[in-house]
């Protein structure tokens, strides 16, 4: 799909992606970030715009990509990985929970 005209995020939408993330910016971040932000989606942009339908596949440096065998190894044991979890429950990780009821994590 391409687009012909100039992409533009407006403060108000720096605003929505800033709550979707659950960051509270001020007023002169919400600017300089719409600024920021448009002029990346405008380099996408351009980079839609080059075509390479007739562009030949490049293999990786080198000549061609070798990989390692698939081999079976040994793993660590449960308790060795929960030794490291921040914390953990029941032999399982335990985190911070993403949603509450309601729909607000506050």
């Amino acid at each position: 799909m391409r687009y012909n005209q100039a992409m533009s995020l407006t403060p108000e939408q720096v605003e929505h992606i800033a709550r979707l993330a659950r960051l509270e910016l001020t007023a002169e971040e919400r600017e300089r970030f719409s600024r920021q932000l448009t002029a990346i989606l405008n380099y996408f942009q351009q980079l839609q715009e080059v075509e390479v339908a007739e562009s030949a596949l490049t293999p990786p440096a080198g000549g061609d990509a070798r990989l390692r065998a698939d081999e079976v190894g040994e793993s660590l044991g449960r308790d060795a990985l929960l030794a490291n979890a921040a914390d953990h429950a029941g032999g399982q990780f335990k985190t911070p929970p993403v949603f509450q009821q309601g729909g607000s994590n506050e």
